[in-house]
């Protein structure tokens, strides 16, 4: 049980659903764990809550200034990062795409596209002091296929843009022994989840080969897996976590 013994972790977006589950897996398995968020009493919360060593910061994904402040804090608490996981994101409006605002499409990619950028950019540079680190970008099915019924075409520009991101960063950074994924789930069962469908799966069983909707905790362990030295020889790569679904 300790998979990611001597880590040090940066998970966004970790006061709740899978940014919670990630964050209790995490520091279970050994990480020195830095969770962050925008909603401070959850986040601490849960911080107070983990067995393990772990820091929350307050901090809002879409500002770079926020990004260069949380890892110099965790720096500072634990040491060189060499594990993120950018997990932070919003579905948005439901909405076409005449009728979806410049506003809305603006803030969806703030958030789950421009996020990834600064993470990345903020904590290479401790990476590389580090010799060594993993980063893990969380994508969806949606970056994978679009499909009718997705909340905007925001959310699946975003999420495909974080697919081609993760790419170009893992080529740049390879040889310095950096790894770059992106993780595509499907169906979870998260808070999220549950306000977009305004249902715990209901008609989404129809459209997934193994029938259930998923646990956080079974992303977290994919999560788990390309964030430890288990996965040294993988990177720039998609890893969907869909049961099935985009193989139909």
């Amino acid at each position: 049980m300790a998979r990611l013994s001597g880590k040090v972790a940066i998970i966004t977006g970790a006061a709740r659903g899978m940014g919670e589950s990630h964050a209790r897996r995490f520091a279970a398995e050994g990480a020195r764990v830095v969770l962050t968020d925008r909603s401070e009493m959850e986040g601490r919360r849960l911080a107070d809550e983990i067995d393990g060593e772990t820091l929350f910061i307050k901090h809002d994904v879409t500002d770079a200034a926020d990004w260069t402040r949380v890892v110099s804090e965790a720096e500072a608490a634990f040491g060189p990062v060499t594990v993120l996981v950018n997990n932070a994101g919003i579905l948005g409006p439901l909405a076409t795409t005449a009728e979806l605002s410049e506003s809305d499409y603006m803030t969806v990619c703030a958030v789950n596209q421009h996020s990834v950028f600064l993470g990345m950019r903020a904590v290479l540079p401790s990476m590389l002091r580090a010799g060594k680190g993993s980063i893990v970008n969380i994508s969806s099915i949606a970056g994978m296929a679009a499909n009718y019924g997705f909340p905007s075409l925001a959310y699946v520009a975003s999420k495909f843009a974080v697919r081609g991101m993760t790419k170009a960063t893992a080529i740049e950074y390879g040889r310095h022994n950096i790894r770059v994924n992106s993780v595509h789930p499907g169906f979870i069962q998260t808070p999220m989840m549950v306000e977009a469908t305004n249902e715990e799966g209901g008609d989404a069983l129809s459209l997934i080969p193994l029938g259930r909707i998923a646990e956080p905790d079974e992303v977290s362990q994919l999560v788990l897996f390309l964030a430890s030295d288990e996965s040294s020889y993988i990177t720039g790569a998609e890893h969907l976590i869909d049961a099935g679904m985009l193989a139909q």
